[in-house]
C-alpha cells in the first residue's frame, strides 16, 4: 500500500511553517518502510480527490478567503472526505473547514462546511503565545488513544465555536485555543487545530494517531530526541518563558494611558 498525502495550497496557507506537517507524517511512514507519496498542490492546480491524508495550514486573512472559494469551487477535499480521506488542518485551514468565518474586512465568508463550527471575530485581544492543552486523546477505530499534553504556538484573531456534531480535541491549560476553554476539533476523519509548531515535530504521537486513521495501528519507533523537545517545550510554557513580550509601541501606548 501507498499512501498519498496531500499539502493543499501553501502558496496561500504556508505564514506559519505548518508544512512540516506533511513532511514529517511523510517520514515517520518511510521509517517504518511504508510507501508514501507526498504532493503539494498549489492554489491555481486542481486539487486530486483519491488521496489518502489531506493537508492545511494557516495563513493571512486574504489568501484564507481565496483558499475557501477555490476549495468550494473544486469540491474535491468535500469528495475526499466522502469517500474516507484524513484532513487534518491548523489555524486559518481549520476556519476553513468550519461553515463561517471572518474575511479581512470582518465580513462572514462560507466555509466548506465538513466541520460543524464557526468562526467569529469578537471584541478581546489577539491570542498570540504558546498554546498547551490539557491530556488530550482521539478516537481510533472505536477506541481511545491517549496524546498526553499537546504543545504548540497559536497566532489568531478569531474564535471558534463548536456545533453538536463536533468534539474539542482537549481543554486548554495555557493560552486560548478555541476561546471557550477548549482547543482543536474532531469531527470523523476531520481533525483541525490552532497549534502551530509544525505541531508533529513537538507532538509525534499526536502524527501517529492521524495515520492511524489511514494505515492502522503503526509499529513503534525510536523517538528520543521529538520527545525530549517535546518535554522542554511543555516545561517552558508551564514556566511562562515563552510568553511574548511587550513590544515597544504596545510599553509607550501604555505609558499614555
Amino acid at each position: 500500500m501507498s499512501v498519498r498525502i496531500v499539502s493543499l495550497f501553501p502558496d496561500l496557507l504556508g505564514t506559519y511553517g505548518d508544512g512540516g506537517n506533511a513532511v514529517i507524517l511523510a517520514q515517520r511512514l518511510r521509517w517504518r518502510d511504508i510507501d508514501c507519496e507526498l504532493l503539494t498542490v498549489s492554489a491555481d492546480e486542481t486539487v486530486p480527490d483519491s488521496a489518502d491524508i489531506y493537508l492545511l495550514g494557516g495563513g493571512e486573512d486574504g489568501p484564507q478567503s481565496a483558499a475557501a472559494q477555490r476549495l468550494n469551487q473544486q469540491r474535491s477535499l468535500h469528495r475526499a472526505v466522502e469517500n474516507g480521506a484524513t484532513v487534518f488542518a491548523v489555524c486559518a485551514g481549520m476556519q476553513i473547514l468550519g461553515e463561517s468565518f471572518p474575511d479581512m474586512h470582518g465580513k462572514t465568508s462560507p466555509g466548506l462546511g465538513l466541520l460543524d463550527c464557526q468562526t467569529l471575530r469578537v471584541e478581546k485581544p489577539r491570542a498570540v503565545g504558546e498554546l498547551l492543552t490539557k491530556a488530550a486523546d482521539i478516537s481510533l477505530a472505536g477506541r481511545n488513544v491517549a496524546l498526553g499534553p499537546l504543545s504548540g504556538f497559536e497566532n489568531h484573531a478569531g474564535r471558534t465555536r463548536l456545533g453538536s456534531a463536533a468534539s474539542p480535541l482537549a481543554a486548554v491549560e495555557i493560552g486560548e485555543g478555541n476561546g471557550d476553554g477548549y482547543e482543536g476539533i474532531v469531527q470523523g476523519n476531520v481533525v483541525a487545530t490552532y497549534l502551530h509548531g509544525p505541531v508533529f515535530a513537538r507532538n509525534p504521537d499526536f502524527a501517529d494517531a492521524i495515520l492511524s486513521m489511514t494505515v492502522g495501528e503503526l509499529s513503534p519507533i525510536d523517538d528520543e530526541e521529538s520527545l525530549l523537545l517535546r518535554a522542554v517545550r511543555i516545561d517552558a510554557a508551564r514556566r511562562h518563558e515563552l510568553t511574548p513580550k511587550p513590544t515597544l509601541r504596545q510599553r509607550l501606548q501604555w505609558r499614555k494611558k
